[in-house]
């Protein structure tokens, strides 16, 4: 519960540091969230009754209505065991068709999708040499039922054309088919371990399938899917060096929402140093100009 509240609160946070100032909530969550306040409180040795929801932000507070736009977590439980992925017979399109559809009806997937979104499954060329590998849907991905289609995802067809590619030219995929719950309907988290290593055999078996000459890890969250949760502490000691997955290269580097956040040259350049490399792994021409990126 108390990741619950820490996250709610950092989104609380985020708002208001956006210039929200109100935010809506139902009746019933307001009830739920002074219960566990109260709980907290009485288990510290509190004597005073709780007769609102604190006001974790500085003042001045937000102003809270009555109307549906928060909900609790669902309650916790284990996922079952990942699931053992066998490819069906044919070619590569027919074995794709039948993993997508797959996924797309797997219970466990589905039972973690909000009410009105979609799982998302990979996209993009099933005979590209390069496969971008994200962590997990957004908002916008969970919407429309597609990988990297926000911000984020505009972000990365730009640095897809800066390598001469068009985003149909490469496979764009997520270690998880759902967007990992939130105690609100905005806002985003990594998936935890339990959560990737349920997905990752619906990814692998994606590899096994489009068969890319490498693969890019977007992230840190990514790559700890990819080559373990305690092989690194810092995405900085692996940054930018091959690794190996599913017995493909993997290059790591950064999410394109870092670069958002982090809009200076030398960050450019370090995740343009990073492509130039699979640039030269995937075979691909690369200009004078296209070397000379962010310099």
């Amino acid at each position: 519960m108390r990741a619950v509240l820490t996250a709610l609160t950092d989104e609380l946070k985020r708002l208001k540091a956006t210039g929200v100032r109100t935010v809506s909530v139902s009746e019933a969550n307001l009830a739920a969230l002074r219960g566990v306040v109260q709980r907290r409180a009485a288990g510290a040795g509190a004597s005073r009754k709780i007769a609102a929801m604190p006001d974790p932000l500085p003042s001045p507070p937000p102003v809270i209505s009555t109307k549906e736009a928060v909900r609790p977590l669902p309650a916790a439980s284990s996922l079952p065991p990942p699931p053992v992925v066998a490819l069906a017979a044919g070619d590569k399109r027919t074995r794709w068709t039948a993993l997508r559809e797959r996924v797309l009806g797997d219970a466990v997937c589905r039972a973690h999708v909000r009410p009105g979104k979609q799982v998302v499954f990979g996209v993009g060329d099933i005979e590209a040499k390069i496969f971008f590998c994200g962590e997990a849907p957004g908002a916008e991905e969970e919407q429309q039922g597609e990988p990297f289609v926000g911000p984020a995802g505009q972000l990365l067809n730009k640095m897809i054309q800066g390598m001469g590619l068009r985003r149909e030219d490469v496979y764009i995929g997520n270690i998880m088919n759902w967007r990992p719950e939130m105690p609100t309907a905005f806002g985003n988290r990594p998936p935890n371990a339990e959560e990737m290593a349920y997905c990752l055999p619906f990814l692998r078996a994606q590899i096994e399938v489009v068969d890319p000459a490498l693969i890019v890890a977007l992230g840190a969250t990514a790559a700890r899917g990819l080559l373990g949760t305690d092989t690194f502490k810092s995405l900085g000691e692996i940054r930018g060096h091959w690794k190996q997955f599913a017995g493909k290269p993997v290059m790591v580097t950064y999410h394109p929402s870092y670069l958002l956040h982090n809009d200076t040259r030398r960050a450019k350049r370090a995740v343009w140093e990073d492509l130039l490399q699979v640039m030269e792994r995937a075979g691909l021409p690369i200009s004078e100009k296209q070397r000379g990126y962010y310099l």
